[in-house]
């Protein structure tokens, strides 16, 4: 009698400490889309960046990586890199030429100085945010890091559609955001069985692009047609 309390005692204490990856899991899958306006279509949809958060806005066990950007021709490449809250990200110079990353964005600011040809800048992205990132020397260049408080986190297809793998069981929130149509919401109660269907709709018919200043707050000195380097 006493051994199948103990046998009991086990089997509910171990179920009480599993870790929540261990239950039922299932895909989540759907479809994000752009409002445009009037005459125009959608092009950049796999930029946009789709994860879920627990409904109760509680930080989940996301692994901190290390990823990377790459600055070739006066670009960075991706233009939209998503990692995980701590996570660092290294901006590698391919050109012949220096570049000098910056952020002006309130989730972390930082200046990461001159980056020579064939050399890497690395910055650590502690909290969840959107960071604009931008070049001081080279107006054109832009980029976006998206940190989430997250692991499960995907970007699109050409498409919009997207497939979050090996998701428990449980109430969430899925986030959608996109440098044009910025960020929606919706809450969701994900079964074992998993939960398909799903549409994330962006309005970017209010966008309108404009020119960033540089690291200091000014107009850049040069256009792109007089840069030199």
């Amino acid at each position: 009698m006493l051994r199948a309390r103990l046998e009991i005692a086990v089997v509910v204490l171990w179920a009480m400490l599993a870790p929540r990856g261990l239950g039922a899991q299932g895909s989540v899958s759907g479809r994000v889309t752009l409002q445009e306006r009037e005459g125009e279509t959608t092009k950049d949809l796999a930029t946009a960046v789709i994860y879920l958060e627990t409904a109760g806005g509680a930080i989940g066990s996301a692994h901190e990586l290390e990823m990377e950007i790459g600055m070739h021709d006066k670009t960075y490449v991706p233009h939209v890199r998503v990692v995980p809250a701590g996570s660092t990200v290294s901006f590698a110079n391919q050109d012949p030429f220096r570049h000098n990353v910056f952020s002006n964005s309130s989730a972390g600011p930082f200046d990461l100085g001159l980056t020579p040809r064939g050399k890497s800048s690395r910055n650590l992205f502690r909290r969840a945010g959107v960071y604009a990132i931008y070049c001081n020397i080279h107006a054109r260049m832009s980029a976006f890091v998206v940190a989430v408080p997250t692991s499960y986190y995907t970007q699109p297809g050409a498409d919009g559609t997207f497939t979050l793998a090996a998701v428990p069981a449980g109430r969430y929130v899925l986030h959608a955001w996109h440098e044009r149509g910025g960020e929606t919401t919706q809450t969701l109660e994900v079964p074992a069985t998993g939960l398909e269907g799903l549409a994330a709709v962006l309005d970017a018919r209010g966008y309108r692009p404009a020119q960033h200043k540089n690291k200091f707050g000014l107009d850049y000195e040069t256009s792109d047609e007089d840069e030199r380097y």
